[in-house]
């Protein structure tokens, strides 16, 4: 898995930083990431692309495109921020995020409210130092999960200008996990943000998850 979501990150750092245009993929989800014979991951399903000069930093979008529990907030709240190539940043960490979980980010029948919305529960667990199990059964293996973690809640801040970019996401998962610093609690809306701390758009979307394929297939087949 974590070979996978690497191979992916630079799938996507070359659509942005590779090409003489930048490609937004805009629909980064386990269903569109395909594995061949040997795992090795291939970014598909160019539908909803739009091509950019590499030198628009903000980019024009009439409508919001993706799939939902993927879609990058400002792609909904436009006062928190222009659309860039930080949406694919955006949903490749909740790629990332089920990724290293192997589950989905939204669990409707959790036996505990807080567990519902996966990022906001593992993100209390490693705050407050706990041991979590998420499959990984070597000491090495841990790091790998907790670096795939640690490095999504990076891409899903909920502010554009708070994501890194695909390459210094490849530098964060290519690097020691030591090194690496818990980014601020990411929050799904600007609504549950503390009041004193933003003055956002009141209404409320809710981000239900789609089912996919490919490496969601792959992650439900090690949770079995």
């Amino acid at each position: 898995m974590y070979k996978i979501s690497l191979g992916v990150a630079h799938g996507i750092e070359y659509l942005h930083q590779g090409c003489n245009m930048q490609i937004l993929h805009f629909d980064i989800k386990p269903h569109n990431i395909l594995l061949d014979e040997n795992f090795i991951p291939k970014v598909s399903d160019f539908g909803l692309a739009k091509l950019y000069s590499i030198d628009d930093s903000i980019v024009p979008l009439t409508a919001a495109r993706g799939t939902m529990g993927y879609m990058a907030p400002e792609l909904f709240y436009k006062n928190i921020g222009g659309v860039s190539y930080k949406a694919d940043v955006y949903s490749f960490g909740m790629l990332l995020m089920e990724m290293g979980g192997r589950r989905k980010n939204l669990n409707a029948i959790a036996d505990r409210p807080s567990q519902i919305y996966f990022p906001s529960w593992v993100y209390d667990r490693y705050s407050e130092g706990e041991d979590i199990d998420l499959g990984a059964t070597t000491e090495e293996e841990k790091k790998m999960v907790k670096k795939m973690i640690i490095v999504a809640f990076w891409c899903i801040q909920l502010k554009p200008i708070d994501r890194p970019s695909m390459h210094r996401v490849v530098e964060m998962l290519e690097g020691d996990v030591a090194l690496l610093k818990m980014p601020p609690k990411p929050f799904l809306t600007p609504q549950e943000i503390p009041t004193e701390n933003h003055e956002m758009n009141k209404d409320v979307v809710e981000l239900p998850l789609l089912s996919g394929n490919s490496v969601d297939s792959l992650s439900a087949d090690i949770e079995d």
